[in-house]
């Protein structure tokens, strides 16, 4: 199941809603419409191959046929349609591809392009080759029919837009006709022929309507599905394997959040022993938050069930970064940043710690670092679905009960794996693990495997950290670093406040020490 940081990722706009488009871009969800727009991309690449191709391929086939007819070598008509439909169906790629496009511009841009495409064929078919056209007026079916089923099903268009498009679209092979006679190159008799021969065209427009009208019916029941509490989900934000995390408007607020959610069809198709431990780990991490008021803490707005049995959070959005992606970027980080990284992280935990709660799963990509207001590198506690009240074994989780390792286990307390009653000490330990990896960009411990790890901490000693790197350390700060890392909980800090007054120490003595890295 996703976690919270995954609300930390940066979003350029929330929904299409919020950007002021009309019509059922306004209606529909902002993911189920940028997959429309990547749809029409893909089906763009696939329009300049085929009108590169088709071409080609004539003219390839008429010098198997016939070696000593020279046309095969000289360009017709048909090649300057073919490849003026190729530049458009690039450039609509090249457009879509450089930067993200208004919902509703995607949609106008489709129908643009399908009557475009039908405009190509019907002049290649009646006027480029006139010697394909056909010398009666029976009726056919062209490209352009199947082309308006497509468009129909790819593109959430307002059904009175597809009609429109469909019909100018419908019309473009009898157009073609029309051509092709001013030019003195087809006779097809009466007028009224133009119809006769290409009405099946306008039968498939009756049918890209209908298939418009289910395709914005499905998009709008999923917008209405979405709906959690008074907050509208849209861009989706991460996946995993028991849930999903969105970013969400307030309807009435426009305040942006992060929804986790557990849908019902996701608990139903897996293991039952599964599905109860994620069901109790969603419902502790609603309750632990909301019992929180410290500013780094993530702040928990909402919580419930909709009606179709779906498990909601409804969590403030946070933009930024997460610890672990920050060393990956960046590297091992100054003395002074860490420690004030870890005093705030040692706030949060103070007081989930003086309401009786371990979180057992303080790790990097938990810790969210951004800005508030006007201060820098402010710091978020996140994930609270592993805590624990440290009443001890008699309020047992149940996701130890189904066998599964609480915690991560490169960051996690040794009496964790030996399943003894735990206290706040516990996360001071995974805390001076991060701090451990803030400082070198390494690991305490690496095994091959989660076991191995694991054994690690229970029986090894840890490197000083001041070793695995070439930046300074203090050496009180060091100091600290391994006292957290201490294999027994009475030899760590008693608490998160005596170790954020210890971190303070080394601040104030050490103001004017280059080795802090200010």
């Amino acid at each position: 199941m996703p976690t919270p940081k995954l609300i930390g990722r940066l979003t350029r706009d929330s929904s299409a809603e919020t950007r002021g488009t009309t019509g059922v871009a306004r209606k529909l969800p902002d993911d189920l419409l940028r997959q429309a727009s990547r749809r029409l991309e893909i089906m763009a690449l696939v329009a300049a191959a085929l009108w590169a191709v088709t071409p080609a391929m004539g003219h390839l086939a008429l010098y198997l046929t016939d070696p000593g007819d020279t046309r095969w070598a000289q360009l017709r008509g048909v090649d300057a349609i073919a490849a003026g439909c190729v530049a458009i169906s690039i450039a609509i790629y090249v457009f879509l591809r450089t930067r993200r496009r208004d919902p509703a511009l995607v949609i106008n841009l489709s129908l643009a392009f399908m009557g475009i495409m039908a405009f190509g064929i019907g002049v290649l078919i009646h006027w480029a080759q006139p010697w394909f056209a056909p010398t009666d007026v029976n009726p056919m079916i062209t490209w352009v029919g199947p082309i308006l089923l497509m468009f129909a099903a790819i593109v959430p268009a307002d059904p009175w837009k597809m009609l429109i498009a469909g019909f100018i679209a419908a019309s473009m092979d009898s157009a073609g006709m029309l051509i092709a006679k001013a030019s003195g190159i087809y006779e097809y008799g009466a007028l009224q022929n133009v119809f006769i021969m290409h009405f099946p065209n306008y039968l498939m427009l009756g049918v890209a309507v209908v298939i418009s009208h289910v395709v914005t019916r499905l998009g709008q029941q999923v917008t209405r599905e979405r709906e959690m509490g008074s907050y509208r989900l849209g861009e989706l934000l991460g996946r995993g394997g028991m849930g999903e995390v969105y970013l969400a408007t307030h309807r009435m607020l426009a305040r942006p959040a992060a929804i986790k959610l557990i849908r019902p069809e996701v608990l139903a198709s897996g293991d039952g022993m599964m599905a109860q431990t994620a069901t109790a780990r969603f419902r502790r991490e609603a309750e632990a938050a909301a019992k929180l008021r410290s500013p780094h803490t993530v702040e928990l707005y909402d919580f419930g069930v909709t009606e179709d049995g779906t498990l909601y959070l409804v969590m403030e959005f946070l933009e930024g970064t997460n610890l672990e992606r920050l060393v990956r970027t960046e590297g091992p980080l100054p003395a002074a940043r860490v420690i004030h990284i870890l005093r705030q992280v040692c706030e949060s935990l103070e007081e989930a710690h003086a309401q009786g709660l371990v979180h057992r799963d303080i790790k990097p990509a938990n810790i969210h670092l951004g800005k508030l207001g006007l201060r820098e590198d402010f710091v978020k506690v996140l994930d609270f679905g592993l805590v624990r009240s440290m009443a001890g074994p008699s309020e047992e989780s149940l996701t130890d009960a189904a066998g599964m390792t609480p915690g991560t286990p490169a960051y996690m307390a040794p009496e964790l794996a030996h399943d003894r009653t735990v206290d706040g000490r516990a996360d001071l330990y995974s805390l001076g693990c991060v701090a451990y990896y803030l400082l070198t960009g390494k690991l305490v411990f690496e095994g091959d495997t989660p076991l191995q790890t694991i054994f690690q901490h229970l029986q090894h000693q840890p490197v000083p950290p001041s070793r695995r790197t070439e930046q300074p350390i203090p050496a009180d700060l060091e100091a600290i670093v391994l006292a957290c890392l201490a294999k027994r909980p009475q030899d760590r800090p008693r608490s998160a406040a005596a170790l954020s007054e210890r971190l303070a120490a080394i601040e104030s003595a050490d103001v004017d020490n280059p080795s802090l890295g200010r």
